[in-house]
C-alpha cells in the first residue's frame, strides 16, 4: 500500500461487461458532485474472479458492482454479507475494506422498489397479489423485495417451471407457481405486474403473453429498458394501467453503493436518466 491518499476507484465486474451503463451512472454522479474518483468496467473471467477481487483493494478500489455471471460467486467470496444478499443468494454490490475484507450486498430489490415508488407514488403493496414473469436472478431479488414490502401473494411463471418452484421453495407459501401455458391467467386480480424476463427486450423473443385479464387498476413495470417502452408497458398503458419503465431500477440500485464508496448519497434525477440513455 502507498503512504499517501489515493483517488478512490470503483468498477462493474462481469463478463461480458462492455454493454453496462453503470459507468455512465456513477461517472455522472462523480462529475455532478465534484468527487475525485473513477468508475470503470472490468471484464473478468469466472476462473479469475477470486484472485482479482482479493487484489482490488491494493490497487485503490473501494468497491464494485457485480453483474452476470458473477453474482452468486461474488457472494460466496465475501467475508461478510447483508441479510438481503444471503436471502436472495446473490450479490451485486461489494464494498472493499482497507484490510482487504469484502462485504457483499444486494441492492437490486431496493432499486426495484425505489423505482416503483418513484414512478407510481400511489402504489400500495398490500392492494393485492403481484404477478411476476420470469424466475432468474432479477426475479429472486424482486420477489424478496415484494414480500418484504407486504405483498400478500406473489404469482410467478417461468418457461422452466422448476426454476419458479425453486423460488417457492426458498421464499415460502406466499408464492404461487403458475404454468407457463397459463401465465396470462395470473394477471386476473393482480395489483402489481412485473416482467423480470428478457421477453420484449431488443433482439430477444417477443412478449406474447395476453393481457386480457389485466385490470386497469394494476401497476405494471418491466425490468427491460431497451426499448424504454416495452410491448408489455405499451399494452398495459393501453388498458389504462400506471406503467413504470425499467431504467429507474438500474439508477436506484446504484445509490447505496455510490454512497458507501464515495461518501455522498446521490440523487436520481431526470438529467441522470437523459445522460444514461444517451450513453
Amino acid at each position: 500500500m502507498t503512504d499517501h491518499p489515493r483517488i478512490p476507484l470503483a468498477a462493474v465486474i462481469g463478463s461480458p461487461v462492455a454493454h453496462s451503463r453503470s459507468p455512465a451512472v456513477h461517472g455522472y454522479w462523480l462529475r455532478q458532485y465534484g468527487i475525485p474518483g473513477y468508475y470503470i468496467p472490468v471484464d473478468i473471467a469466472a476462473r479469475d474472479l477470486s484472485e482479482a477481487m482479493r487484489a482490488m483493494h491494493k490497487m485503490g478500489f473501494v468497491g464494485c458492482n457485480v453483474t452476470i455471471p458473477h453474482k452468486e460467486a461474488a457472494l460466496a467470496l465475501a467475508d461478510s454479507a447483508s441479510e438481503t444478499a444471503v436471502s436472495i443468494g446473490a450479490a451485486n454490490t461489494m464494498t472493499l475494506a482497507a484490510d482487504g475484507s469484502i462485504f457483499a450486498d444486494n441492492t437490486d430489490g431496493y432499486g426495484f422498489i425505489a423505482n416503483l415508488r418513484a414512478g407510481a407514488p400511489l402504489w400500495r403493496p398490500e392492494a393485492g397479489p403481484a404477478a411476476v414473469i420470469g424466475a432468474g436472478g432479477a426475479a429472486r431479488a424482486i420477489v424478496h423485495s415484494l414480500l418484504a414490502e407486504g405483498v400478500p401473494e406473489v404469482r410467478i411463471s417461468n418457461r422452466t417451471r422448476a426454476r419458479a418452484e425453486a423460488l417457492r421453495d426458498d421464499f415460502g407459501p406466499r408464492l404461487t407457481v403458475v404454468d407457463w401455458a397459463e401465465a396470462a391467467d395470473m394477471f386476473d386480480g393482480a395489483a402489481t405486474v412485473v416482467n423480470t424476463s428478457s421477453l420484449g427486450m431488443q433482439g430477444k423473443a417477443e412478449f406474447d403473453i395476453a393481457l386480457d385479464a389485466l385490470s386497469a387498476a394494476a401497476v405494471v413495470t418491466d425490468c427491460v429498458y431497451t426499448p424504454l417502452e416495452t410491448p408489455l408497458l405499451r399494452g398495459a398503458a393501453a388498458r389504462g394501467c400506471v406503467t413504470v419503465d425499467g431504467l429507474g431500477m438500474l439508477l436506484h440500485q446504484a445509490v447505496p453503493g455510490f454512497e458507501r464508496w464515495f461518501g455522498h448519497r446521490p440523487e436520481v434525477t431526470e438529467d441522470l436518466r437523459v445522460q444514461v440513455l444517451s450513453a
